[in-house]
């Protein structure tokens, strides 16, 4: 599996209520992730899944038909797929949150010359966006791939006490045929027909 990782402000710039010390574990009452809307070519209705780790201290995201590709059987449309994701995140009381990390997974087959690419980035409802990270990967390739968005622990901007404020999330694929093989084609997916491949998003906790 080939991974990369790329140090990124998954931080905000918003006005924030005052936390304390971290917490030293994640809360013991419920934690719950839904999603308000969905919308892209990536990942259209149905296809998307949200789930909550037992232990609270993250949430993951399966999808099922988020593939871009470029070859004589593609779409022109087909070389750059989207997700655009708000989710609403309840915490229990005292308690507020900040996404620390954001792993993301999936299958890529390029032909010699392709490239692939994968970036994300994330905000809470009413803010500007963060820059995204792009993560690339180069033909001739076959296998998993994997990539880490990672916020140090100075730039972590965690959700205001006391408000349920929506995360939106935003993720891309995109591929070009670069120099190859004119009758190749190339794909990079984020999903899998049996649920295994997903997003895994990391909380970071703090007592209000």
């Amino acid at each position: 599996m080939l991974t990369t990782m790329a140090a990124t402000g998954l931080a905000l710039s918003m006005i924030i209520a005052p936390v304390s010390a971290p917490a030293s574990a994640p809360p013991s009452g419920p934690v719950t992730v839904s999603v308000v809307t969905v919308n892209g070519s990536g990942c259209p209705a149905g296809t998307t899944a949200v789930a909550v780790a037992s232990d609270n201290t993250a949430f993951t995201v399966t999808y099922s038909t988020y593939l871009a590709q470029v070859g004589p059987q593609s779409a022109p449309t087909d070389i750059r797929k989207n997700c655009q994701l708000s989710l609403r995140v309840h915490v229990p009381q005292g308690f507020t949150y900040a996404i620390a990390e954001a792993d993301y997974r999936g299958f890529a087959d390029l032909a010699s010359g392709a490239t692939g690419m994968e970036q994300a980035n994330y905000y809470f409802q009413g803010t500007a966006p963060t820059a995204r990270v792009a993560h690339k990967f180069s033909g001739p390739f076959s296998n998993d791939w994997e990539t880490t968005d990672r916020a140090d622990t100075a730039s972590l901007v965690f959700a205001p006490c006391g408000v349920d404020r929506n995360v939106n999330v935003n993720t891309e694929l995109r591929v070009a045929a670069g120099s190859s093989d004119p009758s190749s084609t190339s794909f990079m997916t984020m999903d899998s027909t049996d649920g295994s491949i997903h997003t895994t998003y990391h909380f970071a906790w703090k007592e209000c």
